[in-house]
């Protein structure tokens, strides 16, 4: 292989024969140079003063060390072999415009399908404010029931859908989900009683379930581990944003009531379920299936990104996590492989956290337009209410994303969540709510649901801790089974018998909230712990024994002695 040598100009670093001056030296098997190694993260906010944008931007990698490069070697089925280069130089004008270029192609669709998703999903607290309940017949138990069997198969349809994600293909199972849910959602216009109800809460729950990992495995494809969070953090702002479109679509839409003798929230179901199919339909076109596979009928002949771009995206994804190149983007989870990934029990500390740290905002989220109309707000006040906590909630949300990344403390700054809300819910669970100003308690509850929501950071951790394909798509399928666990036990603290105060609820919440705080601190304490043990293992072996350990492939993913876990 032969390499240009530049001369004071980096961006030459990849120019082929023909493209060389006359006076530009060739020396065969040079090594190229590399950039120098980034102190701390820099993110999409910052610009740095000392960075020089024509400087090499290549990170150091175990692809630089002859003696173990050929141990990280892609696998020869790696969709993006292609463009595999240990020697691609680049520079950092050129990384920062292509991660621009990949935010714009790639991560504002996965974000608009997660916003389409969370409208079929958060448009039944839209129509509770329509008098749902009273038309349907049903109880505040009823819906909990509801919201409970989703749960369950939200939670039943998270390894099937992953699973054929990994198998068929993100960018062909993401769209057809889309598509199915959305089916089901606009049914939901012809609901006739309790029995319709559960069932297109189970069909549309198992439908969409499996779709948040499917995406976070997709954009695994395309990030660095530390960009993924700050994209997950974006993702999520999808989400939020939903739900502010969702309240203000329903401002509009639950005006129908009355149009061809039919309550408002049915046309809500309806025109929402089309919206998304539509999104659906238009995923078909804007999912390519990886970083080198853009080209096609819809996206054209020559794809979204050039050859050169093509080649930094590839390997700037390749060192900074080798293992991505282990599986092939559409090659199927085998039940050997499912297990090895079931039985990691470095991913348990955060399956555990999964469970339980969403319960203390979940349960007055759900409850948030019942209490509403409860204290004397209108079905349109309702609606407009549940917008400022939402836009605080994105505000705070992508701060701790940012402040995680930066200073790497994921366990304590994902806790800030827990802290966060501790004073609010002692609030509601001493003060009588029904005594004092309604607007007072809607600014309690507001600023309680606004916590900053610490799921990106801990679906990132999941990414980065698993260093393998395989257990990256299982961990955050897995993840977020647990976290559905959670919205079970959710749907059940607040009962008919303890409103409107809820205060036996509020005191399971506060208790639950304690509980949060020392799992996160015994998730740190173990990940700690096992990189020590690892550490002496590694630094008891000569260079020659490392070496052979790595050349014999003794330990896979995370089980590597020369892997550290995040913490």
């Amino acid at each position: 292989m032969t390499t240009v040598v530049p001369v004071g100009v980096s961006e030459k670093l990849h120019l082929a024969d023909d493209e060389l001056g006359p006076d530009e030296e060739r020396i065969d098997n040079a090594i190229p140079p590399l950039g120098k190694p980034e102190t701390h993260r820099r993110f999409w906010f910052q610009k740095s003063k000392h960075r020089n944008p024509d400087d090499i931007a290549t990170q150091p990698s175990v692809y630089d060390n002859p003696d173990i490069a050929a141990q990280y070697k892609p696998h020869d089925d790696w969709e993006n072999l292609h463009r595999f280069d240990p020697r691609a130089r680049w520079t950092w004008a050129e990384e920062s415009k292509l991660v621009r270029k990949i935010d714009f192609r790639i991560m504002v669709w996965t974000a608009l399908m997660f916003t389409a998703m969370e409208l079929d999903r958060a448009n039944l607290s839209q129509g509770l404010t329509d008098n749902f309940l009273e038309d349907m017949g049903m109880t505040t138990n009823d819906y909990n029931l509801g919201n409970t069997v989703y749960a369950v198969c939200f939670l039943a349809g998270e390894f099937p859908a992953q699973l054929l994600a990994k198998w068929l293909g993100p960018d062909r199972w993401i769209p057809s989900q889309i598509l199915l849910f959305s089916v089901v959602s606009a049914s939901q216009f012809a609901l006739s009683g309790r029995p319709s109800f559960l069932v297109c809460r189970a069909l549309l729950a198992f439908l969409q379930g499996g779709f948040i990992p499917e995406c976070v495995l997709y954009l695994s494809y395309f990030y660095k581990h530390h960009e993924l969070t700050i994209r997950l953090g974006f993702f999520w702002t999808g989400m939020m944003m939903a739900d502010i479109l969702a309240a203000v679509i329903a401002f509009g839409l639950l005006h129908m009531r009355g149009v061809e003798g039919r309550s408002g929230w049915r046309w809500l179901f309806l025109i929402e379920g089309l919206v998304t199919g539509i999104v659906g339909i238009l995923s078909y076109v804007m999912m390519p299936p990886g970083p080198t596979q853009t080209a096609g009928w819809s996206r054209g002949k020559n794809g979204w990104f050039t050859a050169r771009e093509e080649t930094i995206m590839v390997n700037r994804i390749i060192r900074d996590d080798p293992s991505k190149g282990t599986m092939h983007n559409r090659q199927p989870i085998t039940p050997k492989l499912l297990w090895k990934s079931l039985t990691d029990v470095d991913l348990w500390p955060l399956y555990c956290i999964g469970l339980t740290f969403n319960i203390p905002t979940f349960s007055p989220q759900q409850y948030l337009n019942i209490s509403l109309r409860g204290l004397g707000f209108s079905t349109f006040q309702t609606n407009l209410l549940s917008i400022p906590y939402l836009v605080l909630k994105i505000i705070n949300m992508m701060a701790l994303s940012t402040l995680a990344e930066y200073t790497g403390q994921l366990a304590a700054c994902a806790s800030i969540f827990q802290v966060w809300c501790l004073p609010f819910l002692i609030y509601l669970r001493v003060v009588d709510t029904t005594k004092v100003s309604k607007w007072l308690t809607w600014g309690m509850i507001s600023l309680l649901l606004a916590a900053p929501l610490g799921h990106p950071v801990q679906v990132g951790w999941i990414s980065r801790n698993s260093n393998t394909v395989r257990s990256r798509a299982v961990g955050a399928a897995l993840y977020n089974m647990f976290l559905q666990s959670g919205v079970i036990i959710s749907s059940n603290i607040y009962r008919s018998d303890d409103a409107p105060l809820y205060r036996r609820g509020n005191s399971v919440l506060i208790g639950i909230l304690s509980l949060n705080l020392v799992l996160y601190a015994l998730a740190k304490t173990y990940y700690v712990w096992r990189n020590r043990v690892r550490d002496r293992k590694w630094n008891s072996m000569t260079a020659e024994e490392q070496l052979v350990y790595l050349a014999d492939h003794q330990d896979a993913g995370n089980k590597r002695l020369d892997f550290r876990l995040a913490s």
